[in-house]
């Protein structure tokens, strides 16, 4: 027996529509495709068997009805005699059951166009109408089911024109029928038949028709509809008759732009689950077929150009709205769309050599563009296309979107139409031909001609920016080598000149001593001959002494030698450091300070510190002992001067210890306190490798990087790179394979086979084959490093000269300092008062004592205030301590542990020096030449750097021993990073005092015209009552409570309003009137 398919008929009842999925690679088809339930009804045939030839002539007629693909033809001929006998015979019984009227195509014609005759549905009984569908459902079932010649007639007799009409012809009524989905689905099973597919497809009308259908509200049909031309999408040829009938349903329902409908049904909830998600499938479906088929399939610059169009309709949003719905396939569209997307936007960033582009920013769309066109012959048009875009007109009225419109389609088409001149979207300019436009302004030939040439004059470029690079090199080091040694012989020069001006002053000093030597000595000859004065009595059995010699310069001439050369006795014992205090008020014999503990001596006078009435809020400073004061900045200040200038009442009201907070408003500048958050490698045949297979790799990704023959790197060694050919990170990378011992050994039992040697393992053996290897690559690093060390400490160094220096000899801190000093023993009572002086790390406390009116207010914003006020010129101490910041963070153990390595790197290659000047020269060998060179030039400014060190520590013990701190336990990072963040609070109080202060000044002015408002109602108020009491006629309230109503008591402000607000358009309009309309208004 036949095999039966749904629907009970002869052809097709069995067959599906096949929708196929997106990344196939083969154009999908539209086929039949039989069921996998498919079973066979036994039945006996009531006619006998003809032959064999007889019954494949009669079975291939019947085959040939049933439009069968290739596949299933020759699966249903491979069946045996029996079964074709069987499934022919129920075909013939099927046909002459049905061979009613119904049957033939005619009766469905004549139904259609009596049925679009009749336009509306109102005037139908429920009867008639469910009598028209249920014939329509027929006509889709016989389309289905019944033979081919069915469809054949049916086209012959122009039905699908039938359908088309009705569909054109419905109102709004049946428009939302089940009608309406059943005439789509005719149509949808008429193409599942390959001939009635290609009627429907080459119809002029028929897929804008179809497309009509999506202006319904129901989903069905919208759905029916969507998969059709989803479908007639992955067809050949039918891709652009989707997007050329999109654009027909823009006009048909007055979109604003294509799609627009799709987009809002996608993103509308109807309240449905399952319509819902039918509905937004089938769209999310049609919407990847768009993007991804047709000329979608090859060109990038197609699917980014529609998918533009999607994304301008806000799709991105809604796709992640949808992701609520969880539904699998629903899903899949989803993730397939932003996958191609993904992609795509890859694909577009690595022809900007980018990692992203933002396609909604227009300044990084403008600089990829710009930066792809620089230095290109086509820059000078790209900016002559910006240049006359500002002349464009701008203005929001008349045509002005028309003008960008056609330039927006004249790049569409530029960008979309291909070599041939077909436009894979619908053309937005008919005959407009962009390969004939170019053609008209170049000569193909004689621009390959010139991309040839500018081929060639590339790599010749290429070649020559490389070799020009490497001679640029060699010269910046050359002239910085020129310059290093320049520098150093005029500091070698100066110091030479001092250095003789001093040896000829020591000679002449020397020559007079001589000359006065000379003369003592003719004196004391003339002293001792005959005849002169008697000599003194000496000790018994010894010689008799000399006179005493006349003293020179005021100064006792020492006595001589005692006899037998015997030391003369010590001197006797000075006298003993005890005895008796000094008496009070006097001053210790010979200057020496009095014990700790000790009555004050003259020197350290009692201070006269004014006593607050009322205990003060302390301020936590660390005093200095008594004993550590002298030679400091302590004994040059004088805070009682201090204490005549201060407001001192003002003061004990601002820090009293028992004060409640109050509204600070009337005390201060201020309110409240704003506080600042804040590499491949090839493999040869048979290498030979001795070598670790790590170690060799890495050797290996260095050489390939390094992009130099073992020759090359052999001679740049002996020459200490004169040609720059080697960098310094490319040294410090080499200094790490250095030939060791026992690859030196492997390397030497395998010298025979050096053809056949790895690269890294022949680089190691021509390298250990160089004398002392090692010591000259650490030489050459050395070199190449020495100046770029020397820079980086010498920065350092200065920043703790000058800050020592600055903190020295700054009047401002000294004056700061006291006023500090005197707050302080004002402040503090007891031990922690009447100091002489405090550590310089309680600067960084003043901001912990706060105000007791005010919490935001600290000592530090009161400081900064009464500076402000009192002396000015103090607030200049910041710009006299401009170092201070970068002496802050240099630790000297650090600086010093550089100096030591920097020596002893310089006493290594003086020592390799030494060696090579002792061994015969290599030809070609400059390691004695160069190095002896850069040895004279670098131990100058390494001295030089020394001596700076030197000084610059003396300075820094000098200033802080000035400040009374222990030079011992302080280092410069600390020291000076005290006082680099009192600089800084200091600068952020200031800043905050400054806000407050304008803070209050705009509370005064608003305070000062609200009191002038209230004046002018008061006076206005006074004169209404006096008109009232001068004439009384009893109208005058009346009219105050009807203006009142009307609103005409406001029409002074309301006038007042409308004026500015005029004005201000007027200045927006007069900015706005150049501005360039950035969103494309479709």
């Amino acid at each position: 027996m036949a095999p039966r398919k749904r629907g009970g008929g002869s052809r097709g009842g069995g067959l599906s529509f096949i929708f196929c999925c997106f990344n196939s690679n083969d154009h999908p088809e539209i086929t039949y495709r039989l069921r996998e339930d498919f079973a066979l009804q036994a039945m006996e045939p009531a006619l006998p068997m003809p032959g064999y030839d007889e019954l494949d002539g009669m079975f291939s007629e019947l085959v040939d009805e049933l439009d069968l693909t290739e596949k299933h033809r020759e699966a249903m001929f491979a069946l045996p005699a029996e079964k074709k006998w069987q499934i022919y015979c129920s075909k013939k019984k099927e046909q002459e059951e049905n061979k009613s009227a119904t049957s033939w195509p005619e009766y469905y014609i004549d139904q259609l166009n009596s049925m679009a005759a009749r336009k509306t549905l109102l005037a139908l009984e429920k009867e008639d109408e469910e009598e028209r569908n249920k014939t329509i459902e027929s006509l889709k079932t016989a389309l289905r089911t019944q033979p081919m010649r069915f469809v054949t007639r049916f086209i012959d007799l122009d039905g699908l024109t039938c359908i088309l009409n009705f569909l054109k012809s419905m109102d709004y009524e049946t428009t939302e029928s089940q009608i309406h989905t059943s005439l789509i689905g005719c149509i949808k099973a008429l193409m599942n038949n390959s001939q009635g597919r290609a009627h429907v497809l080459s119809h002029s009308e028929s897929i804008n028709i179809i497309a009509q259908s999506l202006a319904t509200e129901n989903i069905k049909t919208k759905v029916a509809v969507l998969e059709i031309m989803g479908a007639v999408c992955l067809v050949p040829g039918g891709h652009k008759k989707i997007l050329e009938a999109m654009l027909h349903y823009q006009r048909f329902a007055c979109e604003r732009t294509r799609f627009q409908t799709l987009i809002n049904d996608l993103d509308r909830s109807t309240g449905r689950y399952r319509d819902e998600v039918n509905l937004k499938t089938a769209i999310m479906s049609f919407i990847n077929a768009v993007l991804s088929q047709g000329a979608g399939e090859t060109s990038l610059e197609f699917r980014i150009h529609l998918r533009y169009e999607f994304l301008m309709l806000g799709i991105q949003p809604v796709i992640d709205k949808l992701r609520s719905h969880e539904n699998s396939t629903l899903d899949r569209h989803l993730d397939y769309f932003e996958m191609l997307r993904n992609d795509d936007e890859l694909a577009l960033s690595k022809r900007f050599e980018s990692v992203h582009i933002d396609t909604k920013s227009a300044s990084q769309v403008f600089d990829l563009i710009r930066k792809k066109m620089n230095h290109t012959d086509a820059y000078p048009h790209f900016m002559s296309v910006l240049h006359h875009c500002l002349l464009m007109p701008h203005k929001r009225s008349g045509n002005t979107v028309q003008y960008w419109l056609l330039l927006d389609r004249i790049v569409q088409q530029m960008v979309l139409q291909t070599d041939k001149g077909h436009d894979p979207d619908v053309t937005p300019l008919e005959n407009f031909n962009v390969k004939n436009v170019v053609r008209m302004l170049v000569n193909e030939n004689e621009v390959k001609q010139w991309k040839e040439q500018a081929e060639k004059m590339r790599k010749e470029h290429h070649e020559l920016q490389q070799k020009f690079d490497k001679k640029e090199r060699e010269c910046d080091a050359k002239t910085q080598e020129k310059e290093d040694m320049m520098q150093t012989l005029n500091k070698m020069k100066e110091k030479l000149e001092k250095e003789s001006t001093e040896h000829k002053n020591v000679k002449q000093q020397v020559a007079e001593l001589t000359a006065r030597l000379h003369e003592l000595s003719t004196q004391r000859q003339a002293a001792v001959v005959p005849g002169g004065p008697p000599l003194l009595p000496g000790p018994p059995g010894g010689p008799v002494p000399p006179p005493p010699m006349p003293a020179f310069g005021g100064m006792v001439p020492p006595p001589p030698p005692p006899p037998g050369g015997m030391m003369p006795p010590p001197p006797p014992p000075p006298p003993p450091p005890g005895g008796p205090p000094p008496p009070p008020g006097r001053a210790p014999i010979g200057g020496i300070p009095p014990p700790p503990g000790a009555p004050l001596g003259s020197s350290l006078k009692m201070k006269n510190i004014p006593q607050p009435a009322n205990a003060l809020k302390s301020f936590n400073w660390s005093k200095l002992a008594e004993n550590k004061l002298d030679g400091t900045v302590w004994m040059e200040v004088d805070d009682a001067k201090v204490f005549k200038i201060l407001d001192l009442e003002d003061i004990e009201k601002t820090f009293s210890a028992y004060q409640r907070q109050q509204d600070f408003f009337m005390i201060n500048n201020s309110k409240q306190k704003e506080a600042d958050d804040d590499t491949l490698s090839s493999k040869k045949v048979k290498e030979l490798s001795v070598i670790d297979g790590r170690r060799a790799q890495n050797c290996n990704i260095l050489l390939s990087r390094l992009k130099l023959s073992n020759e090359e790197i052999k001679r740049a060694i002996l020459t200490m790179d004169e040609q720059e050919d080697l960098p310094k990170d490319m040294l410090e990378q080499l200094l790490k394979f250095i030939p060791e011992k026992s690859d030196v050994d492997l390397l030497e039992e395998h010298k025979h086979e050096l053809d056949r040697m790895a690269k890294p393992d022949r680089f190691l053996y021509e390298m250990s084959r160089i004398n002392h290897y090692q010591q000259r690559l650490q030489s050459l690093y050395f070199k190449k490093k020495f100046a770029e060390r020397i820079a980086e400490m010498k920065p350092k160094v200065e920043a703790l000269t000058k800050a020592s220096k600055e903190i020295l000899h700054s009047r401002n801190l000294k004056q700061l300092l006291e006023v500090v000093l005197a707050f302080g023993n004002f402040m503090n009572k007891g031990q922690r008062g009447n100091a002489y002086g405090f550590k310089v790390s309680s600067l960084n406390k003043i901001a912990d004592t706060k105000s007791s009116i005010d919490k935001n207010i600290t000592l530090l914003h009161y400081l900064i205030t009464i500076l402000e006020k009192k002396y000015p010129k103090v607030l200049l101490f910041q710009e006299d301590l401009q170092s201070i910041s970068v002496a802050a963070k240099v630790n000297m153990t650090e600086l010093e542990k550089d100096i030591n390595n920097l020596r002893s790197s310089l006493k290594s290659v003086e020592s390799e020096l030494d060696y090579q000047k002792k061994r015969p020269q290599e030809l070609g060998d400059k390691f004695v030449s160069v190095v002896s060179q850069f040895i004279t030039v670098a131990s100058f400014s390494f001295s030089d750097v020394e001596d700076s060190l030197t000084e610059a520590k003396e300075l820094f013990l000098r200033a802080v021993k000035h400040f009374g701190e222990d030079a011992s336990k302080m280092q410069p990072d600390e020291f000076f990073g005290i006082f680099d963040q009192f600089l800084q609070s200091f600068a952020e109080a200031q800043q905050e005092n400054e806000n407050m202060r304008k803070r209050k000044e705009e509370e005064e002015r608003r305070a000062k015209m609200e009191a002038q408002l209230k004046e002018q109602r008061e006076k206005e108020r006074k004169a209404r009552k006096a008109k009232a009491n001068g004439e009384d006629d009893g109208g005058e309230f009346d009219d105050l409570v009807s203006a009142l109503r009307s609103g005409e008591v406001f029409d002074k402000d309301l006038s007042k309003m409308k004026r500015n607000r005029k004005r201000f358009n007027n200045q927006n309009t007069d900015s706005n009137r150049e501005r360039p309309i950035t969103k494309l208004n479709f």
